[in-house]
């Protein structure tokens, strides 16, 4: 019963996704306020059915109900509850429900947290939500069913894919979903601003927040995932350029671009066009990536689905918004002023050169991910794009913003002096110069990571600077002084900072150490400066899996300094086997083991690693995300709207 009320409540959130939809649109056009206000209701209504539709899935994962084929395909009575719990969104049916859920949790948000926002505005976005919450909804309950029956129901179920029985799994979808469809919600500002005619900088002060919202979830998506493929695929690497794995860069690099062209505009009421452009590329590079992993055109290890009817409706979809937006777009944007001026040597001036290389990187991006699948798809051939292509091209793109960050940082707005803005940076580029000497004398070659990681920790240091000049130019105390500098403009230096820590990082793999060897047991072995040594190979039993684990001694200079356990696990259910990596962080650096098949002879194939520096990539991101909760927690992003300059409106909607 509990499974058919799920069922029920999708059809329900469905009706409640077209009322959304039409109520609220028509009466923005008739400017009945009765009609908008409709929006409001339907919105939370949508995700509480929604919700309980979820929350009859998961039930039926947790108490392995069988006749479910969701359930069968995806689940074990001997699986651990906690990938009960993650196994839900583990497959396609399972995380499209999330998808929705999330999309419809993102419009609930809008109707309890637009108090501010002009009733217009609110019902043609929450009009928008509701219409790509329908067109989802549809395709989930016409391809996608995730209670679809079965019977008789079978005694046992076929497990989850062994490399998703990870905690990782728990965290790095979700995390995913929140980045990409919290883009819908700017996307639908967007449109909506559009549809209305009226885009000023009231309009960028709303949208802002939540792109900063989406920006943090798909930063913090995308290094959990990137975590989640180091240990867990037993290959030592966190990203492989994986068509899938673009698709989620390809968002963030566009949001990104969008975070300072709002900045812009908020500001000086300049870059409207852009950064409406922005608004609805962020969000149709999101449903892009979305195509791709449920359309059947990768193969990958992300990949849900490979059904075409699913992937033709996906691909309807992805037309209809995309194109859609696009033709609003070309219709309203030659209407759109172009706002206020400014000098090229300014803070405005340098945003808009960090939109032009964020751009080509994600141009760079989307060409090396989808030009393999056009070509295959024309011609037949098929040919690999990957980490060279993507290293060659987006290296010297990548350094030379890195660069141009702290002195974008340095600039006052509407017009600046470069000569003192360098001038203020100059400590911090000698002490990158000094690290990258120091960085060149422990680690010597290559030349380039060399070079990054001089560039990363200039970028650290010139992050703070702006930080420093606000404080040195106050005459109170200390603390008063630290209290005075505004919480975006922390966030701002933080997230920099972060960049560097991540960049550093990357930097380090080029001093990295890579063995692949036969181990026998109380033999050492070195790895860069540790040797290691197995004393033990068991064989143990776990849950719904059988594994031979080696016990290994790390040790640096005859002193050990851990223990850790790498192991080859065997999944009956499925027939499938998968590495789990053994992994000790010293410092900031890694040492890691994964091991293969075994021998007569005793001995063991492992692979293992010394990464130095390797945990600052993913400190980083977690810097970065921290910075943007910070500006994300500046009040001034959230109240106080500006109302000093008039909206301005496009001459087909003027009333």
């Amino acid at each position: 019963m509990i499974v058919e009320t799920g069922h029920y409540a999708l059809v329900l959130a469905l009706a409640l996704a077209l009322v959304q939809f039409a109520i609220p649109f028509v009466g923005a056009r008739l400017n009945d306020a009765a009609l908008m206000r409709v929006a409001r209701p339907a919105a939370i209504a949508q995700f509480a059915f929604i919700a309980l539709a979820y929350g009859a899935l998961t039930y039926a994962h947790v108490v392995s109900d069988f006749s479910l084929v969701n359930v069968i395909e995806n689940s074990h009575s001997l699986k651990p509850f906690i990938y009960k719990i993650s196994g839900v969104w583990g497959n396609h049916e399972g995380s499209m429900l999330l998808w929705v859920l999330v999309l419809s949790l993102c419009g609930a948000l809008i109707a309890l947290f637009s108090a501010a926002i002009p009733d217009r505005l609110r019902a043609d976005a929450l009009a928008v939500q509701g219409l790509i919450g329908a067109a989802f909804l549809l395709f989930i309950l016409l391809t996608s069913n995730p209670f679809a029956r079965v019977s008789p129901a079978p005694w046992e179920g076929r497990d989850l894919n062994p490399i998703l029985q990870d905690p990782g799994l728990a965290i790095h979808p979700p995390l995913l979903y929140l980045g990409y469809v919290g883009f819908s919600i700017v996307f639908s500002f967007a449109a909506a601003a559009l549809i209305g005619g009226r885009i000023d900088a009231a309009w960028a002060r709303v949208v802002r927040p939540w792109t900063l919202f989406a920006w943090i979830a798909l930063t913090l998506g995308i290094a959990m995932g990137s975590y989640w493929a180091y240990y867990t695929l037993g290959w030592g690497g966190f990203w492989f350029w994986d068509p899938v794995e673009n698709a989620s860069l390809m968002p963030w690099l566009a949001g990104t671009a969008l975070l300072h062209s709002a900045a812009v505009m908020e500001k000086r009421e300049a870059l409207k066009i852009w950064t409406i452009f922005l608004s609805i590329l962020a969000f149709s590079l999101s449903l892009l990536g979305t195509f791709l992993v449920r359309s059947g055109v990768l193969t990958s290890v992300h990949a849900f689905a490979s059904d075409p009817e699913r992937g033709v409706f996906i691909l309807a979809i992805l037309v209809f918004f995309i194109g859609g937006a696009l033709a609003l777009f070309a219709i309203r944007a030659g209407a759109l002023p172009t706002g206020g001026l400014f000098a090229p040597i300014s803070r405005e001036g340098a945003l808009v050169l960090n939109n032009l290389l964020l751009s080509a990187s994600c141009a760079t991006v989307v060409i090396g991910t989808l030009y393999p699948l056009a070509l295959e798809a024309l011609t037949g051939e098929k040919i690999s794009v990957g980490a060279p292509f993507f290293n060659t091209v987006l290296i010297p793109i990548a350094l030379p913003l890195a660069a141009l960050m702290p002195i974008g940082q340095m600039l006052p707005w509407k017009r600046g002096d470069l000569v003192a803005a360098l001038q203020r940076l100059r400590i911090a580029f000698v002490l990158g110069v000094l690290a990258a000497a120091g960085f060149a004398a422990a680690f010597g070659t290559p030349f380039l990571s060399v070079v990054t990681a001089g560039i990363a920790i200039y970028l650290i240091i010139g992050g703070f600077s702006d930080i420093a000049q606000r404080i040195a130019l106050r005459t109170t105390s200390l603390w008063s002084r630290l209290r005075g500098v505004p919480l975006s403009a922390w966030g701002t230096s933080i997230a920099h900072a972060g960049m560097g820590l991540t960049l550093l990082g990357l930097a380090a793999t080029g001093w990295g150490v890579e063995t692949i060897v036969e181990m026998k047991p109380q033999q050492s072995y070195d790895v860069g400066p540790y040797q290691l040594s197995i004393t033990a190979i068991t064989p143990r039993n776990g849950p719904n899996y059988s594994e031979i684990y080696a016990e290994m001694e790390v040790r640096k200079n005859g002193v050990t300094l851990a223990h850790i356990e790498p192991a080859k696990r065997f999944y009956q259910a499925r027939k499938m086997a998968r590495s789990e990596a053994g992994i000790v962080t010293h410092g900031l650096g890694q040492i890691y083991a994964a091991i293969g098949d075994s021998h007569p002879d005793g001995a063991i194939d492992a692979r293992l690693y010394y990464k130095p520096l390797v945990t600052l990539i993913w400190i980083g991101a977690l810097v970065m995300a921290f910075g943007g909760a910070c500006s994300l927690a500046d009040r001034r992003l959230r109240i106080g709207v500006a109302r000093r300059t008039p909206a301005t409106a496009l001459p087909e909607a003027a009333e």
